[in-house]
């Protein structure tokens, strides 16, 4: 699994205009799957991220979690993640996980982020999103499975 995480002072994705997620101050993760993936690196990424210390403490130090600060998530699938750019000047996704088991990866991974506590608001996989947002700092973290 590969998540790309954005600290975010706010942030939103649409679908044809309409508002689908919504969040105030915490984190958009762009998230892709690959066929290899299971619960193993769904487990391992949400302990990760939900645990991760790069909120500001009262000394200014990235101290805090997201929980600390009661922070939310707006989770957008993305299979471009996958992206390989080694040929050509097309890239080709054929590293990105089948649509059915992407998918069930990406809800099994939104469901385990929301039983931490946090509130996790979503795009639509496979849907045509518009995501905005505001990096706060800019803080911008990879997480890729394959390199624990």
């Amino acid at each position: 699994m590969r998540v790309l995480l954005q600290r975010v002072s706010h942030a939103q994705v649409k679908i044809d205009d309409h508002v689908q997620g919504a969040i105030q101050q915490g984190y958009c993760l762009l998230v892709g799957a690959e066929d290899s993936d299971t619960s193993d690196e769904v487990d391992y990424l949400v302990h990760k991220i939900s645990r991760l210390r790069v909120f500001d403490d009262d000394a200014g130090k990235m101290n805090l979690s997201i929980q600390d600060v009661g922070g939310e998530i707006l989770s957008v699938s993305q299979f471009t993640l996958y992206a390989s750019t080694k040929k050509g000047n097309r890239p080709s996704f054929v590293a990105a996980g089948n649509p059915e088991h992407a998918e069930a990866i990406y809800d099994e991974f939104n469901q385990k982020m929301a039983a931490t506590g946090l509130t996790v608001a979503t795009g639509v996989f496979g849907a045509d999103m518009q995501v905005e947002l505001v990096n706060d700092g800019p803080v911008t973290i990879w997480y890729d499975t394959d390199d624990r």
